[in-house]
């Protein structure tokens, strides 16, 4: 029988957790059932969510040996400012269902480790409480906050207002979850949002008034699809901030070079991991696609599936400019609260300095081309 989220208030990381598949195993028996299926279900027969970490594991490493890395390091330059490592934590929504101290234990983790942190407008903590946990840490990395673009111009612009006076340095525009997929694991477990347990961020907003429908008319397209955003809602996002807006969810270079012309800072190679459209190519597949499509022009991220340290040298090898990690982080989470989570980015941290070695790259510019085998 499982406790009900964060009851036991764990703190301390269990013995035997040594690697983020640890991490899994051991937060599945922390986790209430349904809150189990909610962060680790996907859309439909899961296919996306399983091709995520597949297609990871499928590219290999190619290692050159006997070469000087006295010095190395895994620092790398983004956005104007320079970063200890290229791995951030996603942004996730009502992290207090893991712990109660929710995204304040994830948000002092990613500081005190040096992580970037992209906070989730869906976050059950105030926006301001996290920002003031993570900016005065010396050496954090960056703070961002993630976006759904909501018919109540109004409220999103006095949102955007508050990220901007709290000290958030980017803005991440989520553009491929117009309506949530199909989540038959999260549905047949039954999964309800606890009432205490709220977007506290988005308190206030105004939602919009449902349309009436003529007979045979479609509640998804004549009624909620008429507030989905579109690209000049990226051009009045833009127009209304003084910060960077990456756009997360672009995987089809059209829409990568349709977003560069739009002002985009930076794209996210994402499928939501796995969480929206079923059968959809893994994300690492989908990465050099953007690439190539931006050419250069633009800084280019990529979640989904990452486990290893492996696969953040890989995705950096593949010409990213640095990871999103997302579920492993709730794992860390719901298995040791702050402690937890920065287990889990350590983990990430100490193994990608490790396939560095292994692989002869003494930094992470070293990391392109030579590490794939030929394929």
């Amino acid at each position: 029988m499982k406790s009900e989220p964060g009851s036991n208030v764990p703190n301390i990381l269990p013995d035997g957790v040594v690697s983020l598949s640890d991490h899994e195993h051991h937060a599945r028996m922390v986790l209430d059932d349904a809150v189990w299926a909610y962060f680790n279900g996907g859309a439909a027969d899961e296919i996306t969510l399983r091709a995520n970490t597949q297609a990871w594991q499928t590219i290999e490493l190619l290692p050159r040996v006997m070469r000087p890395l006295a010095g190395g390091h895994t620092r790398m330059n983004l956005l104007g400012r320079e970063w200890a490592h290229p791995i951030l934590v996603a942004p996730m929504a009502y992290q207090r269902l893991a712990h109660p101290h929710a995204e304040q234990a994830t948000a002092l983790a990613a500081a005190a480790l040096g992580a970037g942190l992209v906070l989730s407008t869906q976050a059950s903590t105030l926006l301001e409480d996290v920002a003031r946990t993570v900016l005065p840490e010396a050496d954090r990395g960056p703070l961002w906050f993630q976006l759904y673009l909501l018919p109540d111009r109004g409220f999103m612009q006095a949102l955007v207002q508050r990220a901007e006076a709290a000290g958030f340095e980017a803005l991440v525009l989520t553009v491929d979850a117009p309506v949530q997929g199909a989540r038959d694991r999260e549905r047949r477990a039954g999964f309800r949002r606890p009432a205490d347990i709220t977007a506290v961020n988005l308190a206030g907003r105004v939602a919009p008034t449902p349309l009436s429908l003529l007979p045979g008319q479609s509640k998804l397209f004549n009624d909620l699809m008429t507030h989905a955003p579109t690209w000049d809602d990226v051009a009045w996002l833009r127009s209304i901030t003084r910060l960077p807006v990456l756009l997360k969810g672009v995987v089809h270079p059209d829409d990568a070079r349709q977003a560069l012309t739009c002002g985009a800072a930076g794209l996210i190679v994402s499928n939501h991991g796995g969480r929206t459209l079923d059968t959809m190519p893994a994300t690492a597949t989908l990465l050099p696609r953007v690439l190539q499509a931006v050419a250069g022009d633009a800084p280019v991220l990529v979640d989904g599936g990452i486990r290893r340290g492996t696969d953040v040298l890989k995705a950096m090898a593949l010409g990213a400019s640095a990871v999103l990690v997302g579920r492993p982080v709730l794992h860390g989470l719901a298995n040791a609260g702050a402690t937890g989570v920065a287990h889990v980015l350590r983990l990430l941290r100490d193994e990608l300095e490790i396939a560095m070695a292994l692989t002869g790259c003494r930094t992470l510019a070293d990391a392109p081309g030579a590490l794939l085998t030929p394929g």
